[in-house]
């Protein structure tokens, strides 16, 4: 009996000991926890610049930027992402470890894609496969034409989360946010007639996509974006496919962000010759470098 009240007692005593040897081994258990879910920092210092190309385009109408940004010395380092119908990416290339404002060529084999979401899921998913692979934590965006609708449609689906990167500067080329005026397009896409604007950028008269893009509005108050927004004239009020008042509506959807406008003019001031303008990519390389 003697002994088995001295192993009692003993194992009383031990009872505190195993506890505290437990509640270390826990403590260290959550500390690599926390350790683990620290982001690892971005590959290289600079921001990645992504370009999203227009309505039955490509890659290829991208070339004229990204090759005056490496005449000009502003870049070393250009990859492509390839965004299959599913959504699905493929990064071809890969930027450099020292690479100086790397650019990320956006091509979506889906060029005609009518569902605004869905682009902006397209260059969601390109942000994540490069957050993936070079872990960013911020990026810069060119849209033309319709590629201005992804980035718009990315600031909704992504704009708020903290675990996305931020969107730092964007260059908007030719967009028609609200609406560009045929009538062979649907209702829901088609610029309303009288459109007006007031001091805000805030359109008189808005089409269903508009009113839809309004949610993006939290998102740059909040992220502040410096925005650049380029448009042409050819002297009817447009640059031919899209009215100045449905391109400079632009304002309104990014109010609370640092926004300018630029007009052109002249020879090249058309919708599809603004990409391949001499003067408008001068402009988006100073800009963005």
């Amino acid at each position: 009996m003697r002994k088995i009240n001295h192993l009692f007692i003993m194992l009383l005593l031990l009872i505190p000991l195993l506890a505290a040897c437990n509640n270390s081994s826990k403590e260290k258990q959550v500390h690599k926890s926390k350790t683990t879910m620290v982001k690892p920092k971005p590959r290289f210092k600079d921001t990645p610049t992504l370009y999203f190309h227009g309505l039955m385009g490509s890659y290829k109408n991208e070339k004229p930027l990204v090759d005056a940004a490496k005449e000009a010395g502003k870049t070393n380092s250009v990859i492509r992402a390839n965004v299959d119908e599913t959504g699905k990416v493929k990064l071809k290339g890969r930027i450099k470890k020292n690479a100086k404002n790397p650019i990320v060529e956006v091509n979506f084999k889906d060029n005609t894609q009518p569902d605004f979401s869905r682009n902006g899921i397209y260059a969601s998913n390109v942000v994540k496969a490069l957050q993936k692979k070079y872990h960013i934590n911020k990026v810069n965006m060119i849209g033309y034409s319709l590629g201005n609708i992804a980035i718009i449609y990315y600031m909704i689906q992504n704009g708020l989360k903290k675990n996305m990167p931020r969107l730092v500067k964007q260059v908007s080329i030719a967009g028609h946010y609200d609406g560009a005026y045929f009538q062979e397009l649907p209702p829901s896409f088609r610029q309303p007639k009288g459109l007006k604007l007031d001091k805000n950028g805030k359109p008189n008269k808005m089409n269903q996509t508009y009113k839809q893009m309004l949610k993006a509005r939290p998102a740059y108050k909040t992220n502040k974006v410096k925005i650049l927004n380029i448009y042409g004239d050819i002297g009817n009020g447009g640059d031919g496919v899209v009215e100045i008042a449905s391109a400079l509506s632009l304002k309104y959807l990014t109010s609370g962000s640092k926004y300018q406008a630029i007009k052109f003019t002249g020879v090249k001031a058309d919708h599809g010759s603004l990409p391949n303008n001499d003067q408008v990519i001068n402009k988006i390389v100073e800009f963005l470098w």
